[in-house]
């Protein structure tokens, strides 16, 4: 039988804290390797030196550390030095309801054991391609909140002035734009502070612009994305940096057994509270992946707001091209979440909320449906 060690790891942005666990000829080896300087060189050749001096060199060995903003460098170091190794998700690993005291080397020793007692689960590592992808998505994510907070910020100025747009029309259309253009507050510095609002705001625009024609070309030209995104783009409400972002969040859409799993992972079931004969259903989890949780979330609303069998020209538009099975399924989709949070609004009185996340349950289970070709 192959002995195994398990390694926990501490990582920090300067530091990584290692701790070595597992039995061997009936007796626990519990040893702490100690702190090390950040860096997958420095880690391996500590690990190296510990099963030198142990006499350990034929054993396999399991290392493992908390997902965490450092990412999966460290991991993918590891494998490739020959090393097992899992990122673990933080919200598995089981401790002890009393503990107080909370240092690295606790947290190394901790992960240590974990590794050998199984209880925890690991994280679902993306390759380098997902990864770029994801985190030139997400960037453009960030930029769009930016730009929410400096229109913000130019409309808190302009309040503050008691400078309120006469127009009872929305905000940032070409006559707002016009409006603003022409303010002149007869102070220079507060005609600078205004400039320097809009400036912002243009500069941001211009920037999520180029990124959105970015991400359209990377969702039309690049094979390893395109099949995928024009699926997911069949859905009402599902727009190609939706359908991309998706995509490289996830990665591998096969590792889920089934729709409820999916759905469980990005926290979109409600909790349970129960005992005995009592059965009490709490909110959603909201656990695993926040960021597709919230993109379906938005989808949905677009479902709500569209028209229950008649398709808008932007999703015939979107839907040429694709089977005829894959439109049905989209379609079956959208009437299906319509009718679903219509029912729970005006026939059983559930808020709005309440709806819109039952409506997204649902979207998240054709998703996984039409990612992996069950849309019998």
């Amino acid at each position: 039988m192959e002995r195994i060690i398990y390694i926990g790891i501490d990582v920090h942005k300067d530091t990584n804290t290692a701790h070595m666990f597992g039995r061997l000829d009936n007796a626990v080896l519990d040893y702490e390797i100690g702190t090390i300087a950040a860096g997958a060189d420095h880690l391996i050749k500590a690990i190296r030196k510990t099963l030198k001096e142990f006499n350990l060199g034929d054993c396999a060995v399991q290392a493992g550390y908390e997902a965490g903003p450092t990412g999966y460098g460290l991991c993918k170091a590891l494998q490739k030095a020959g090393y097992m190794c899992d990122v673990m998700a933080p919200t598995t690993i089981k401790r002890a309801p009393g503990e107080r005291t909370k240092t690295d080397r606790r947290d190394a020793r901790m992960l240590a054991i974990a590794l050998a007692t199984d209880t925890y689960r690991s994280v679902h590592i993306l390759d380098d391609k997902d990864i770029s992808t994801r985190e030139f998505t997400r960037t453009r994510n960030t930029r769009k909140n930016e730009l929410k907070k400096a229109k913000q910020y130019l409309l808190s100025f302009l309040l503050r002035l008691e400078k309120t747009y006469p127009d009872s029309g929305n905000y940032w259309t070409r006559k707002h734009w016009n409006w603003l253009e022409t303010l002149d507050l007869q102070d220079a510095y507060l005609n600078y502070s205004l400039k320097s609002y809009m400036q912002d705001i243009k500069d941001l625009e211009n920037k999520i612009q180029m990124m959105d024609s970015m991400i359209e070309q990377i969702a039309t030209t690049d094979e390893r994305y395109k099949d995928k995104v024009g699926k997911l783009m069949c859905f009402t409400g599902v727009e190609t940096y939706t359908a991309l972002s998706i995509v490289c969040e996830i990665g591998d859409f096969d590792r889920f057994p089934d729709a409820k799993s999916f759905s469980s992972y990005i926290g979109l079931v409600p909790g349970q509270d129960s005992s005995g004969q009592r059965q009490r259903y709490t909110a959603i989890t909201k656990t695993g992946n926040s960021r597709v949780r919230k993109l379906l979330v938005e989808a949905t609303k677009g479902i709500k707001r569209a028209s229950v069998y008649n398709k808008s020209a932007r999703i015939l538009e979107r839907q040429t091209g694709q089977s005829p099975e894959v439109i049905a399924y989209a379609d079956k989709c959208r009437q299906r979440i319509k009718h679903k949070m219509t029912n729970l609004e005006t026939r059983s009185g559930k808020n709005v909320n309440v709806a819109t996340a039952a409506g997204a349950r649902e979207l998240a289970c054709f998703v996984w449906g039409m990612m992996t070709g069950n849309i019998a």
